[in-house]
C-alpha cells in the first residue's frame, strides 16, 4: 500500500489528512513528511514541503494532484471512481491545476494558518 507523505506543520494539511483517514477510509497510510526518510524515497524537504505525495514500495511516486487521486482510488469503494476518473489526462491536467491552487492558498482554507502558507 502506499504512503502518503504530508506537512504536518499545516492545519489545513492536517485536517485534510484526518478527513481522508476517517471519512473516506483510505487504506493509504498517512506520514508526515517531517517524520519519513525522505532519502530512502528519493525525495527532499523542498519537494515535499510544496506538496504532498504518495510513494509506493516499488517506487513508484505521484505528486500533488496525482497523489490525491492515488488516495481516492484506494478509499472507500464510493470514491474509488472518483479516483480513477481524476487519472484520466483531461480530467488529470484540471486536478493538477486545483491541487496546485489549494497548495498555493492552503493558508486561506479552514485550518489553515499563516505557517500553512508555501515558501515565495
Amino acid at each position: 500500500m502506499g504512503t502518503f507523505l504530508y506537512d504536518d506543520d499545516c492545519g489545513f494539511c492536517k485536517r485534510a489528512v484526518a478527513f481522508a483517514r476517517d471519512r473516506l477510509r483510505s487504506r493509504t497510510e498517512f506520514v508526515a513528511w517531517q517524520d519519513f526518510d525522505l532519502d530512502s524515497v528519493g525525495l527532499t524537504p523542498e519537494q515535499t514541503d510544496e506538496a504532498a505525495w504518495v510513494v509506493y514500495p516499488d517506487g513508484r511516486r505521484f505528486r500533488g494532484g496525482d497523489a490525491v487521486a492515488e488516495v481516492l482510488v484506494h478509499a472507500r469503494p464510493l470514491v474509488r471512481p472518483v479516483g480513477r476518473l481524476m487519472r484520466l489526462p483531461l480530467l488529470r491536467a484540471i486536478n493538477r491545476r486545483a491541487y496546485h491552487w489549494v497548495a498555493a492558498n492552503r493558508y486561506r482554507l479552514p485550518g489553515g494558518s499563516a505557517s500553512c502558507a508555501l515558501p515565495s
